[in-house]
């Protein structure tokens, strides 16, 4: 079976579009939290954005090796979230019930597909990325956790916590509300977010 006249290029095309959505919907949440004045958790944001671009393209790649022509229309035949409104936290969790969806059923689904078609390129790339989206989910869920803990920037043990713009650290139960050196806003103080391994 050609790659252009199966069931996984369905998928890739469709992945590709999510993925493309999921990098403009990052965004959006990244402007929110630079709004709310918390830098850091804005280039978390902007890093997670970063990956659904670099997995949009990966799937771009796939659907372009199918063809040596030109690829003209396709038809994306999917269905795509647009849950989050604009209150961060609440975005925070729609987000990662997102990425839940993709890492557990669908890119495990498009998988399985593939595997089944015989294009175990295609089924590596979907479980690759599937693993990625997990990461996101276990990541959006601490930065939504400690934001709605106050833990964010405030811990029971001395912590060391550095400033992201110039460097300064120091160690207490909580980050300065504002950096000695530089003056920057405790937004810009290093998020500490566990390993999304």
């Amino acid at each position: 079976m050609e790659l252009k006249n199966s069931r996984t290029y369905q998928n890739l095309v469709n992945a590709f579009a999510g993925e493309c959505q999921s990098h403009v919907r990052y965004k959006f949440m990244a402007y929110g939290a630079k709004t709310a004045g918390l830098y850091e958790v804005e280039c978390a944001l902007n890093e997670i954005s970063k990956n659904e671009f670099y997995h949009a393209r990966m799937f771009y790649t796939a659907i372009q090796s199918a063809d040596n022509g030109i690829i003209n229309n396709q038809n994306v035949n999917a269905g795509y979230p647009f849950k989050e409104k604009w209150d961060l936290m609440q975005n925070l969790e729609l987000a990662a019930d997102t990425e839940y969806s993709e890492s557990v059923q669908i890119y495990a689904e498009y998988a399985k597909t593939a595997r089944d078609e015989g294009f175990e390129n295609e089924a590596s790339l979907f479980e690759l990325v599937a693993a990625v989206e997990h990461c996101h989910m276990m990541q959006l869920n601490n930065i939504r956790q400690q934001l709605s803990e106050n833990t964010m920037y405030k811990r029971g043990a001395p912590t060391k916590w550095k400033c992201s713009r110039c460097g300064h650290e120091e160690t207490g139960l909580e980050a300065p509300k504002t950096c000695p050196l530089c003056k920057s806003e405790q937004g810009y103080v290093k998020l500490n977010l566990p390993d999304n391994g």
